[in-house]
């Protein structure tokens, strides 16, 4: 079972960026599909963004254009550059290794500890 760890998060002004990071302890080109998820306080976990192996990306509607999902995998590491934060952003940040259909992401079992994102108007 693969170990994923995020970092990156804090407190922002709305308006402003930050990126987050997500590591892998095994090699993510044998993985199908990474995406992040967001829990804000109260709610569920809500998917925000995948990428595929072959580099195809999809988002949430209310993050396009403002959230970009990447990867590296000579680190192991997925990104997550959010800019434009909103005070509706807040949230716990969490990746996850699973696999992608069509504009379908499907989440394994593999979740890291999250990082907070906090943003203040």
């Amino acid at each position: 079972q693969v170990h994923l760890v995020e970092s990156g998060g804090g407190l922002v002004q709305a308006g402003e960026s930050l990126r987050l990071s997500c590591t892998a302890s095994e090699n993510i080109t044998k993985i199908n599909a990474m995406a992040w998820y967001q829990q804000a306080p109260g709610k569920p976990r809500d998917w925000v963004a995948f990428i595929t192996g072959g580099g195809t990306t999809d988002y949430k509607h209310s993050v396009k254009g403002r959230f970009t999902i990447s990867r590296d995998n000579a680190k192991n590491t997925v990104y997550l550059q959010m800019n434009s934060l909103k005070e509706e952003d807040t949230a716990v940040y969490y990746c996850n290794a699973g696999q992608a259909y069509g504009d379908r992401f499907y989440y394994g079992a593999s979740w890291g500890q999250g990082t907070q994102v906090t943003v203040s108007s």
